[in-house]
C-alpha cells in the first residue's frame, strides 16, 4: 500500500469516533463487563468491519453506539462522538432525533425487526412522516421510490404487502431501505446476511456497498465472516473477549497480521487445503466474560504466552503504518527478531 493511499485512508472525514467504551450487564451473579475500552473510527465513504467470534462483544458495541442496549446493560464509560456530538451524553429525545437522519441500523433478523401487522409501505413511510412532516400519500410515494432503489420488483404493488409475504432476501432489502431512508451519515449493519443463502448474501452486500458509495456514508459492519470482510470492508477492528486486539486497514491486517489471534483466524480459512489434510483451528475456547484473567485476554489460547502476558494486559500500540495490536510480542517484532540473532523469543513461551 502506497504512502499516499495510507494518508488518504487516515484523513477521510471521521464520522464516528469511539474511545474507551465500556459496557456492563447485570447478571444474577453480579455486574459483568462485556465491552472494555473499545475504540475505533468510522470514516465517510468507507466500511469498518468489527470482526470476531460469537460473544466477543461486537454486537454489544454496536448496540451501545446506537442506544439500543437491553435494560440489563448500560454504558459504563467512554465516548461515541458522532459528527461532533457524544451519543452517550444524549437524552432519549435527542437520540430519537438522531436515529434516521444521522444514524441508521440494519438488524440481523429482518422478520422480527419488521412489524407483522402493518404493510411495508406504512413502515417505510414512517420516517418521512416523523422527520419530514409528509402526509400519508407523500410518505407512500417515498416508500415506493425507496423500494425501487433497493431493487424490490413491482414496488407500486408490493408497497401494500406485509413482511411475511416477502422472501428473506427481500425483507433484508426492506430493512436496508428503512435504514437509509433519510440518508444517514452513519450506517451500522449487524450481521446483515445472517440466515441468507450465499447468492443472496452477495447481493445484499453489493447493495450496501453501492448505497455507501452513492451517499458517502460511513458503514460499521458487524461480522464473523472473513470473506465478507475481505470483499466489502476497507478498515478492520478485530475483537476478542470484549476488547480490541488489532486494527488497521483490511489490506494491511490480512497481508501482515501482528496479533496471534488475528493470525489464527486467518489460518483457519482453508484456502489451499488438500483433500484429506487437517483444518487449522485455534485451540480452546474464549474465556467467560465473567472470568476474564488478569493480563492478556488471549493468554490461555496463545502459543506465545509468557509470564508478562499473565501479569500485564497489553495496550494497543503501533505495529505498522496505521496498524495497531494489543500484544506484548507482536508477530512483526518476532519476525524481525528471527532475522536478528541478538534478539530472543519471549521467555516462558
Amino acid at each position: 500500500m502506497s504512502q499516499s493511499t495510507i494518508e488518504k485512508n487516515t484523513t477521510a472525514q471521521a464520522v464516528l469516533e469511539v474511545s474507551g467504551l465500556d459496557v456492563d450487564i447485570r447478571t444474577p451473579k453480579g455486574v459483568v463487563r462485556v465491552v472494555s475500552q473499545v475504540g475505533f473510527t468510522a470514516r465517510a465513504g468507507r466500511t469498518l468491519a468489527l470482526l470476531g467470534e460469537s460473544g466477543c462483544g461486537k454486537s454489544m458495541t454496536a448496540k451501545a453506539v446506537a442506544g439500543l442496549l437491553d435494560s440489563v446493560a448500560h454504558v459504563a464509560g467512554g465516548q461515541a462522538i458522532l459528527e461532533g456530538r457524544d451519543l452517550n451524553q444524549m437524552s432519549e429525545k435527542q437520540r430519537r432525533a438522531v436515529a434516521g437522519p444521522v444514524l441508521g441500523m440494519v438488524f440481523q433478523d429482518a422478520l422480527t425487526a419488521l412489524n407483522p401487522v402493518y404493510p411495508i409501505g406504512t413502515q417505510l413511510g414512517e420516517a418521512f412522516r416523523i422527520h419530514r412532516g409528509l402526509n400519508k400519500k407523500q410518505a407512500k410515494a417515498e416508500a415506493i421510490e425507496l423500494m425501487r432503489r433497493v431493487g424490490i420488483p413491482e414496488p407500486e404493488t408490493r408497497v401494500n404487502s406485509y413482511p411475511h409475504q416477502f422472501s428473506g432476501g427481500m425483507r433484508q432489502r426492506i430493512l436496508i431501505a428503512m435504514a437509509v431512508a433519510l440518508s444517514p451519515r452513519l450506517l451500522i449493519a449487524d450481521e446483515p446476511t445472517t440466515a441468507l443463502d450465499v447468492t443472496v448474501q452477495a447481493q445484499i452486500m453489493d447493495l450496501l456497498a453501492t448505497l455507501r458509495k452513492e451517499a458517502q456514508m460511513a458503514v460499521v459492519l458487524i461480522t464473523h465472516d472473513l470473506a465478507v470482510v475481505a470483499e466489502q470492508a476497507d478498515d478492520l477492528c478485530v475483537m476478542y473477549a470484549g476488547t480490541v486486539v488489532e486494527q488497521g486497514t483490511v489490506a494491511q491486517v490480512f497481508a501482515s497480521p501482528t496479533h496471534p489471534y488475528t493470525r489464527g483466524l486467518l489460518d483457519s480459512v482453508p484456502t489451499d487445503a488438500h483433500r484429506g489434510s487437517g483444518l487449522s483451528s485455534i485451540p480452546g475456547s474464549p474465556p467467560e466474560l465473567s472470568k476474564i484473567p488478569a493480563g492478556c485476554v488471549y493468554q490461555e489460547r496463545c502459543p506465545l504466552a509468557s509470564q508478562i502476558c499473565r501479569d500485564e494486559r497489553p495496550a494497543l500500540r503501533a505495529t505498522g503504518q496505521g496498524q495497531q495490536a494489543a500484544c506484548h510480542f507482536p508477530l512483526n517484532d518476532l519476525a524481525a527478531s528471527a532475522q536478528n540473532p541478538a534478539s530472543s523469543m519471549p521467555e516462558g513461551a
